[in-house]
């Protein structure tokens, strides 16, 4: 397997591991902090989806971080298997989640005359974008994750 940008066990995973866990902790923040999200199952999608991204992408994050103190690339077809199956699974819900959410936002609040919520409405948007800044870092990494598989 080559040794590139994002490997398990470099500076770039690790960065991208921890910028996944900050979108996804924001975008739970943004939600949990409204009054009415849990009348709207697509936000409570969101949450779990963005809760079990946290887990998935901090557990890799410590990995990276043993790695990087031991100076070793993971470079193991196992675990990189595992990644692969891991990462597309959880960039799946991801897009989902922040899709689902983002239907929900623009009908409830701009479709039917408007959002009544006032401050909520912005971080329910707020809250949807960071989703999909998620969605998108754990799409660079799942990208990555199965190149180096078919490198491998």
């Amino acid at each position: 397997m080559r040794d590139f940008a994002g490997t398990p066990g470099t500076v770039t995973a690790l960065i991208l591991r921890m910028l996944q866990c900050f979108f996804a902790a924001g975008s739970i923040a943004s939600m949990a902090t409204t009054s009415t999200f849990f009348e709207f199952t697509a936000f409570c999608f969101l949450i779990a989806s963005m809760g079990l991204q946290i887990l998935w992408s901090f557990g890799l994050a410590i990995l990276d971080i043993y790695a990087l103190a031991k100076k070793k690339v993971i470079h193991n077809a196992g675990l990189v298997s595992l990644f692969v199956v891991g990462d597309w699974v959880t960039a799946t819900l991801s897009l989902a989640a922040a899709a689902s959410s983002a239907g929900i936002t623009v009908l409830y609040f701009s479709d039917l005359g408007g959002c009544s919520f006032g401050e909520e409405c912005q971080k329910y948007q707020m809250a949807v974008g960071l989703a999909f800044l998620t969605w998108v870092t754990i799409g660079i990494s799942s990208v990555i994750m199965f190149w180096i598989l078919a490198a491998g």
